[in-house]
């Protein structure tokens, strides 16, 4: 087979997220990038798109340009990028979709849990692959902590701890900013600020690890800048179907801190701990033993970690290359193979059912609501 074709929406010139998805689509020759539709301001995204060495042809205006101009064409688009604010991924990820076109979604996937089932069902029903990209669990070592898991290597999970706390929406000061405004304004980050951006992160890697569920779940939100009407800062207990116990706190105004993701892992006869500052390490513990540190690269280490470890050992690898697996894991599931640690429309509908119960939670007290979404209740 040869290269697959790509396509991006939104991700242009200034974006955050956009260079990460070029870097990690092209990064292992899988995917060749031929066509945008990179701002909302069209010209100015056709502009963008013929600088990265896009077709004049195929740097369209908008989506809707993109999608008219791919679904007839016999060497249209495999795969679309959906990198969007986020109000607009549900119509964007719906389109492509009925139209057959695979989609790699930005999360959330959706602002609503009846959005979230749609494209759920639509995804069930269709031969169009739909992902959410959750990439941090696309990290080797944290495919190497799943499979420790899986493997009973720690026994049966007891507890997780985990947190996603930065301190870069901390100064008061700034909080007009428009990069860090619209974060905690309802009409464009929807119901929840700081869990919906970064802690359904940690709450997506929690049961990506374990292999269960979120069931329940009792919230407490905090605006702790009072400008600020959605939260920046969430505190969340959660427990899963299996009955692992969860904790998880994520927070923008946690100053000091940088990226701020970890997560640790507690089970009956061991104890596994993994942080997105340090991502080339997994600290393991058995019981009663010694503490040990898993390189990324060394031997010995599961298959799916040795798999999306691409340098030698000791050399790190960053976040563009956890985007990057993301994508070969695309690749293969384009080609006909299973991966099954690729993050699809079923994680992100039950990432925005848990916003969803948390709010509901937080504004009720911290009670215990059910957090799974009702078409799998």
């Amino acid at each position: 087979m040869g290269k697959l074709k790509w396509g991006m929406i939104g991700g242009g010139e200034g974006s955050q997220i956009g260079p990460a998805h070029r870097l990690g689509a092209l990064a292992d020759g899988r995917f060749e990038f031929i066509a945008s539709a990179l701002d909302h301001r069209p010209d100015v995204g056709r502009e963008y798109a013929l600088r990265l060495g896009l077709a004049a042809d195929r740097a369209y205006g908008d989506w809707q340009e993109m999608l008219a101009g791919e679904k007839d064409r016999s060497d249209r688009i495999n795969l679309v990028t959906v990198a969007t604010p986020n109000s607009t991924h549900f119509e964007i990820t719906k389109a492509f979709l009925e139209a057959g076109f695979n989609v790699l979604c930005e999360k959330p996937m959706t602002m609503t849990v009846e959005e979230g089932e749609e494209i759920q069902k639509i995804a069930a029903k269709s031969d169009a692959i739909c992902a959410v990209n959750y990439c941090y669990s696309a990290y080797p070592m944290v495919r190497q902590a799943r499979d420790m898991v899986r493997l009973g290597e720690i026994g049966k999970v007891r507890l997780v701890v985990t947190n996603f706390s930065h301190g870069h929406h901390g100064d008061a000061t700034d909080a007009d900013n428009p990069r860090v405004r619209w974060r905690y304004d309802p009409a464009m980050a929807g119901v929840s600020g700081q869990f919906a951006d970064c802690g359904i992160h940690a709450l997506h890697m929690a049961s990506f690890i374990v292999g269960d569920e979120v069931e329940t779940l009792s919230a407490d939100f905090a605006s702790t800048i009072l400008s600020r009407e959605l939260e920046d800062d969430a505190m969340v207990n959660f427990r899963m179907s299996g009955g692992t116990v969860g904790r998880l706190w994520t927070s923008s105004v946690a100053i000091g801190r940088q990226h701020g993701f970890d997560i640790q892992i507690f089970g009956e006869t061991g104890g596994l701990r993994w942080a997105s500052e340090q991502p080339n390490q997994l600290i393991y513990t058995p019981v009663g033993g010694r503490t040990q540190i898993i390189e990324k690269g060394e031997g010995g280490l599961h298959p799916d970690a040795q798999r999306l470890s691409r340098v030698a050992i000791a050399h790190p690898e960053g976040f563009p290359l956890a985007v990057a697996n993301i994508y070969c894991d695309l690749a293969d599931a384009i080609a006909g193979e299973t991966r099954d640690g690729l993050p699809t429309a079923e994680a992100g509908l039950r990432s925005m059912a848990a916003v969803h119960a948390a709010v509901r939670s937080a504004k009720e007290n911290g009670a215990w609501v059910d957090a799974r979404p009702p078409m799998f209740r």
